[in-house]
């Protein structure tokens, strides 16, 4: 079992789980979720073994205490304190959907942190249309309807055959999930309301790599083609779309951590 460890600050507490060997340091920044992804440690490491010989890897939740709004920019400058309270320098850093928007503003405001960064399936401007899906997922979780919150959840960041071969798991799931976690959730998706660092992805020194998915039925795959049109010129930028895998095409792209080892160990 992996030890769940906490970081303190002055300010605050935020959890975190680590695995690996390697002499790198790697920094994973998951996307929003209603159970925390401190439930599932083991099950992270195993996904990303391909990493272990080559990085230490930091897995890093949002803060304990969540004030009653707490926006995107928030998360990141919670989670860039927590890497400095850590003692973690040159990370490779990698964030999904929303903890993808997390990185990106790590990578703008503490670039001196940031050695190469992944992103996956996220967007640097929520419109409101890309907010559509959030907001859906927060209402049902405001009335409590624990099931209908995971069956939506999984519904739209899955391809159907996923979504229906774990059907029964996410129903299972959803009758786990307490009032607070539901009141996280609530406050976590309502801070991504407005996120938007399109006007200074130029501010990025690092080597970046974005992917997407042409079925992202969260953020759409214009989300991802922004940030491909604001980078592109640089000769350090990688794109990569996926076609079938849904928006969590971090989760069932079976390349998917392969590519981003590639992309990281490239040229070292």
């Amino acid at each position: 079992m992996i030890p769940i460890e906490t970081v303190k600050t002055d300010d605050f507490s935020m959890d975190y789980f680590k695995y690996g060997k390697g002499p790198r340091t790697m920094v994973l920044v998951p996307g929003i979720s209603v159970k925390s992804v401190m439930n599932d440690a083991d099950a992270v490491a195993d996904a990303f073994s391909i990493s272990h010989d080559d990085f230490t890897t930091y897995v890093i939740d949002r803060r304990k205490e969540l004030p009653p709004e707490y926006s995107v920019l928030d998360m990141a400058r919670d989670t860039a304190e927590a890497i400095k309270q850590l003692g973690l320098t040159d990370i490779y850093i990698f964030g999904a959907s929303q903890g993808g928007m997390i990185a990106m503003t790590i990578a703008i405001e503490h670039p001196e942190l940031v050695k190469k960064m992944a992103l996956a399936s996220t967007s640097s401007h929520i419109t409101d249309e890309q907010y559509a899906a959030l907001k859906e997922w927060k209402e049902l979780a405001e009335k409590g309807d624990r099931t209908g919150l995971y069956l939506r959840f999984g519904e739209l960041i899955y391809p159907p055959a996923v979504f229906e071969q774990f059907k029964d798991y996410f129903i299972e799931t959803s009758k786990t999930v307490t009032d607070e976690e539901l009141e996280r959730f609530v406050i976590l998706a309502s801070g991504t309301k407005g996120f938007d660092v399109s006007d200074r992805l130029q501010e990025i020194k690092c080597p970046v790599l974005t992917t997407g998915t042409f079925e992202d039925e969260v953020l759409d795959s214009d989300a991802t083609m922004e940030i491909a049109e604001k980078l592109d010129y640089r000769d350090d930028f990688r794109l990569y779309m996926y076609t079938g895998f849904g928006h969590a095409s971090f989760d069932t792209a079976p390349d998917y951590r392969k590519r981003v080892m590639d992309f990281f160990l490239d040229g070292e």
